[in-house]
């Protein structure tokens, strides 16, 4: 626009000059002007350049900006996934030493059990074989009363056999 405004003037100028200058004088008003125009236009489209140039310097910030927003989210987001995986591990490991525990107990509680009933029998077989014996002594003093000289051999005969048995 500014380049239209400043030829039409210097074609005016050209045209209004004094009719007795010569054709040499116009032309090199007309290449000043031309020259004028060709600088401003240089100088317009340098102001232009440097603008997409700040332009751009601001978009790429921007998309640095954005990349690098992009990058600590991906990070976030990753690190979340770690720790729910951690904490999954972890749930899962204090689950399974749970299990373990309770089966040992169980173990222990089956050994106490068979430990307990076993020493039941023994104990029973202890008390039956007592009471045969005291059975059998009770039957054979009994029986022995008559005589009074075997009473003493025989209780003997069966309090040996208490002791060993």
């Amino acid at each position: 626009m500014v380049v239209g405004c400043l030829l039409a003037t210097a074609g005016v100028l050209a045209l209004a000059g004094c009719g007795a200058s010569n054709s040499a004088g116009s032309t090199s008003a007309a290449e000043q002007a031309s020259a004028a125009a060709h600088s401003e236009e240089a100088a317009q489209k340098k102001q232009e350049d440097a603008e997409i140039a700040h332009d751009g310097e601001i978009l790429a910030g921007i998309e640095s900006q954005k990349h690098e927003e992009a990058a600590t989210q991906k990070a976030k987001r990753t690190e979340m996934l770690a720790a729910a995986r951690a904490k999954r591990r972890e749930a899962a490991a204090a689950k399974a030493a749970q299990r373990k525990e309770q089966l040992a107990e169980e173990n222990i509680k089956k050994r106490e059990e068979a430990f307990n009933a076993e020493l039941k029998k023994k104990q029973e077989a202890v008390r039956k074989r007592e009471a045969a014996a005291k059975h059998a002594n009770t039957t054979g003093q009994t029986e022995l009363q008559p005589s009074s000289s075997s009473q003493g051999a025989t209780s003997g005969k069966a309090g040996s056999g208490n002791e060993s048995g």
